[in-house]
């Protein structure tokens, strides 16, 4: 997917928007990704809560406490936005991303990207995949602009933005990364196919591993329940 970059005097309508710069295209593993909804809701709490309080500054941009972060998994909007997640074998979320939309998106024509990845889940390219994603989906639905606020020190975030083409403006503790987006296409759109299939796919798999794997334990545990009567019996 080809990404524009957007400069600030882009937005205020200064100078002419600067040439399409494509991304370049290098091979990545594929993560499987799944848009979730509101039954996720507590597992997206639980994924936030268990973040250190270093991690909650640098994904909200303040101190979140656990009752804040409760208030923000109640108020999801699934009807309006969209979040995604990386779920391990035993289906634990793992990493997830909001994209947020403002109440007019018609109007406003941009969008907001916000990520969290488990700290033992780090350095294995989640945030990235996450954002992908994300902004197919966005280019899917007609965003214009893929828009990210972070505080300056959250580098991760702002090296998954510059590495998508994202113009970085920083003022002080915080920044802001702007994404221009192109018009959706088939390509678009058969990605976007490509990974919701992959995603429930994966799913699909895992689930039927933890089921197998939680009858297995069952099955050893009446064996073991039986062998022990059986030798109590016998003495």
């Amino acid at each position: 997917m080809d990404i524009h970059l957007l400069t600030h005097r882009d937005r205020a309508g200064d100078t002419p928007a600067a040439s399409p710069a494509p991304l370049p295209r290098e091979p990545a593993a594929i993560v499987p990704i799944r848009a979730i909804g509101p039954r996720y809701r507590e597992q997206i709490a639980q994924h936030l809560l268990a973040l250190s309080a270093h991690d909650r500054y640098l994904r909200f941009g303040y101190a979140a406490n656990d009752e804040q972060i409760r208030r923000y998994a109640e108020g999801l909007n699934f009807e309006r936005d969209r979040v995604f997640g990386i779920f391990n074998r035993r289906l634990e979320l793992v990493a997830t991303a909001h994209l947020a939309y403002p109440a007019d998106m018609n109007q406003a024509g941009f969008a907001e990207f916000g990520v969290s990845v488990a700290g033992h889940a780090r350095g294995r390219g989640y945030g990235t995949r996450l954002f992908e994603r994300a902004a197919i989906h966005a280019v899917n639905d007609g965003v214009k602009t893929l828009y990210i606020h972070a505080l300056s020190e959250n580098t991760a975030m702002l090296r998954i933005a510059r590495g998508a083409g994202a113009v970085v403006e920083r003022s002080g503790s915080e920044s802001e990364a702007y994404l221009k987006l192109p018009e959706a296409s088939f390509r678009s759109r058969l990605d976007e196919l490509l990974g919701d299939q992959v995603g429930q796919m994966d799913y699909l798999l895992k689930t039927e591993a933890s089921w197998a794997r939680s009858l297995l334990a069952v099955v050893q545990e009446v064996r073991a329940s039986m062998r022990e009567g059986g030798h109590k019996s016998g003495t």
